[in-house]
């Protein structure tokens, strides 16, 4: 199983980025997906998640600004970020999950400047 996440980078506050995750070797459509993020000298936090039957929950810090989604046909999931803050700087690491498997992408770096 691969994932592969890209869409990171520098953004201003109050700016957007849409993040991506591309998965291969993986059921997809039966997979639950989603997103973490882990700043410098902080915990891993879970950001988003979208289950495979349609479930989607939100961290409360991103509530409201922050939107995930899912093409099963391309085996892909997206995480649309907007009015980002500057304590939205992290990796943001991409993750699928199905049955007791667990499969993690590389992180993308996303930096929102003040």
């Amino acid at each position: 199983v691969q994932l592969q996440a890209s869409g990171g980078g520098l953004v201003q506050a109050g700016g957007s980025l849409r993040l991506s995750c591309a998965a291969s070797g993986i059921l997809f459509s039966r997979a639950t997906v989603g997103w973490y993020r882990q700043a410098p000298g902080k915990q891993r936090e879970l950001v988003a998640t979208f289950s495979s039957g349609g479930t989607i929950n939100y961290a409360e810090s991103v509530t409201g600004r922050f939107t995930i989604s899912r093409d099963n046909a391309k085996g892909t999931v997206y995480l649309q970020m907007n009015s980002l803050k500057p304590e939205d700087t992290a990796v943001y690491s991409c993750y699928a999950s199905r049955g007791l498997q667990n499969y993690w992408g590389q992180g993308t770096l996303v930096t929102v400047s003040s």
